[in-house]
């Protein structure tokens, strides 16, 4: 009966959950606010805010807009006032010696409070949100390298065609874009390719279930210099593209850039709460993970590899990725290991010596999912996805077993932590009630049922990727 009491208390908690407005402002020019990507215009009521200056992202920040009040007067008084995001710095190239910056004020009450970072110490925390952001190094736009974008889609037409229209608005001068329809059961993702995009898109198919092998389907099908991957259920920010692909010529011994996830709506309860717990962001500072020099701060690296990004935003230096192997075709959604394909493909590429960079300034708005019982599923692929990630891992690199044995005893206490049910802290990095003003500022608690899935999932991870070896060997016959 207890258990049967909490569980409805969670359910109504997560019942009661507002929307939350989802707006661009841009901080030149006197001041420009815009919905996000898909919504309506802004009006009162609570608003999470991506700032920009000169276009690029330099924080959120959460805003509660007084009913006839006028929204861009309220979020420029939050964003410009006294306690103010932090004036623009510029981001060191990759592998570039970093110039230390100035300390930051903190944002307002109703703002993301985070910590002061530095260049040399910039970690992609889920917290660090009202904080200064980086600019590219400055390199010629005709010196990106050309680049092969990968889109795995299956059966979600509306979404992919609003993907699509993003990708062919993109700023880059020397790219092309794939579309891999992964086991298709219509035919309604070719006719829409071939009636809408069949001059500025391939379309190819992979039968294989699974994400992994659509992405090295991809891989093999890729023409470009860097390849760059992105998801059926997002919308690029215009210079996306272009952002992640500069810092491969700045450094040549970098293998992968990720980069900013932010959420395109904030429109139902399971919106709120995966994004009020940090959702895809990685924060607003930038930085190199280089295997040579081991972040200090960082006792699990390179294990910890979703600090470094996500699959829905990320490149590859296409040589490096085809080098290591592409991704383990036994991982990722749509197989039975659940998910880790990018992870496994982060730590591959890092394993292999090569630097991996994360920019904020590489925007990606991502959908998303709307249920509860999607968030079920989420939680439970995660926990999965990261067991089978580390088990591919050890099986095709042996040789990282002694690192792996070391770290293992912090990396349990870091995966109970990271499981581990939330309360909620209304008021430390959010708004006072509960909306989300920033990345994992837990202004609503985190479900014990969300956190019991997410451990069974990591329970299950490494039976799920044999089981999906096993299934791939079977087909292969």
């Amino acid at each position: 009966m207890h258990r049967a009491a909490r569980a409805q208390r969670e359910i109504q908690r997560f019942l009661d959950i507002e929307p939350v407005q989802v707006a661009e402002l841009e901080l030149d020019d006197g001041g420009v606010l815009g919905p996000g990507p898909g919504s309506p215009p802004v009006t009162h009521g609570e608003v999470f805010v991506l700032v920009r200056r000169g276009g690029r992202p330099i924080g959120t920040l959460l805003g509660s807009v007084p009913e006839g009040a006028d929204p861009k007067a309220v979020l420029m008084g939050l964003a410009v006032g006294e306690r103010a995001l932090p004036p623009h710095s510029a981001e060191p190239a990759p592998g570039a010696a970093p110039t230390p910056t100035a300390p930051n004020p903190t944002a307002r009450a109703t703002t993301a409070a985070a910590p002061t970072p530095t260049a040399t110490a910039a970690v992609p925390s889920a917290t660090a949100t009202a904080t200064a952001t980086a600019t590219t190094a400055v390199v010629p736009t005709a010196t990106v390298p050309f680049t092969t974008v990968v889109v795995a889609t299956r059966e979600r037409v509306e979404k992919l065609a609003h993907a699509l229209d993003s990708l062919l608005a993109q700023d880059h001068p020397d790219f092309e874009i794939v579309v891999v329809d992964n086991a298709p059961a219509t035919d309604a993702t070719r006719e829409l390719v071939q009636r809408k995009y069949a001059e500025r898109v391939r379309y190819i198919t992979e039968p294989v279930p699974g994400l992994a092998v659509a992405h090295n389907r991809g891989v093999g099908s890729a023409h470009g210099e860097v390849i760059a991957f992105t998801d059926d259920d997002v919308v690029a920010d215009p210079r996306w593209l272009t952002e992640l692909t500069v810092p491969f010529t700045a450094d040549p011994g970098l293998g992968c850039v990720t980069g900013l996830i932010l959420p395109a709506r904030l429109r139902t309860p399971a919106q709120v709460l995966l994004e009020s717990h940090g959702g895809f962001a990685k924060g607003f500072s930038a930085r190199t993970y280089d295997p040579q020099d081991p972040p200090a701060d960082e006792p699990l690296f390179p294990f910890t590899a979703g600090r470094f990004g996500s699959g829905a935003n990320m490149a590859f230096r296409t040589e490096v990725l085809r080098a290591v192997g592409g991704f383990d075709p036994a991982t990722g959604a749509g197989t039975r290991a659940r998910g880790g394909d990018d992870l496994y493909g982060f730590v591959r590429v890092l394993a292999g010596g090569h630097r991996l960079h994360y920019t904020p300034l590489a925007l990606v708005w991502h959908h998303h999912r709307e249920t509860w019982r999607d968030l079920e599923t989420q939680a439970y692929g995660y926990g999965a996805g990261l067991t089978a990630y580390l088990t591919a891992i050890l099986v095709h690199r042996p040789a990282l077993l002694p690192a792996f044995l070391a770290r293992l005893p912090r990396g349990l206490v870091h995966a109970r932590t990271l499981t581990a049910s939330r309360a909620a802290e209304p008021g430390a990095h959010g708004s006072p009630d509960g909306a989300p003003g920033g990345h994992d500022a837990r202004t609503h608690a985190w479900p014990a049922r969300l956190s019991r899935l997410q451990r069974r999932g990591m329970l299950y991870g490494p039976v799920g990727y044999l089981r999906a070896r096993h299934a791939l060997r079977g087909a292969a016959r």
